[in-house]
């Protein structure tokens, strides 16, 4: 088996590992899904506790059923302008594992559309975009009926410094 042979093979195989059950959400007009077995629960918008000197897309802590957890805004987090808190604006809250340290935090997000059954056949690999786009959070690009998702591998959002930065600020 030729090198290009064997890596559209693997890649094949990897894109077929993405297949399943994807929540999917909108910030701004691009639609994103994450795993479902990341997400542990919807809710509304809630009032947020600020932390100081944390990165502006760190919103603060909330108090979810007397766990406090870390909430942050994914649109800042992405580099896109803050949006006006709607009443479809929600926090999804996800478990999040990276190294040894395991996080329940929330994603602010503009709103959540649906649960997408996603097949292999409709995924493809996240474009190349040169080595100065940090890309390593996307794990494929779904095309489905109305648009195409970008899906999100949730434990890839923040660095493993981040992810202890969140740990220790939450207790």
């Amino acid at each position: 088996m030729t090198q290009t042979a064997q890596k559209n093979n693997e890649t094949n195989e990897s894109l077929a590992n993405l297949a399943g059950k994807y929540l999917t959400f909108l910030l701004g007009d691009e639609s994103y899904g994450i795993e479902i077995l990341k997400v542990q629960e919807i809710i509304g918008m809630q009032s947020i506790t600020r932390i100081p000197r944390t990165p502006e897309y760190v919103k603060g802590v909330i108090n979810l059923r007397g766990k406090v957890i870390p909430v942050i805004d994914l649109r800042l987090r992405f580099g896109m302008e803050a949006a006006e808190v709607s009443r479809k604006t929600c926090i999804i809250v996800v478990q999040v594992a990276k190294a040894d340290i395991n996080v329940t935090m929330g994603i602010v997000v503009d709103e959540v559309s649906e649960v997408l059954e996603i097949a292999a056949a409709e995924i493809e690999p996240a474009p190349g975009f040169g080595t100065r786009v940090e890309t390593s959070f996307i794990m494929g690009m779904a095309k489905t009926e109305s648009a195409v998702k970008i899906l999100l591998d949730i434990d890839k959002i923040m660095s493993e410094n981040e992810m202890e930065a969140l740990a220790k600020s939450t207790g």
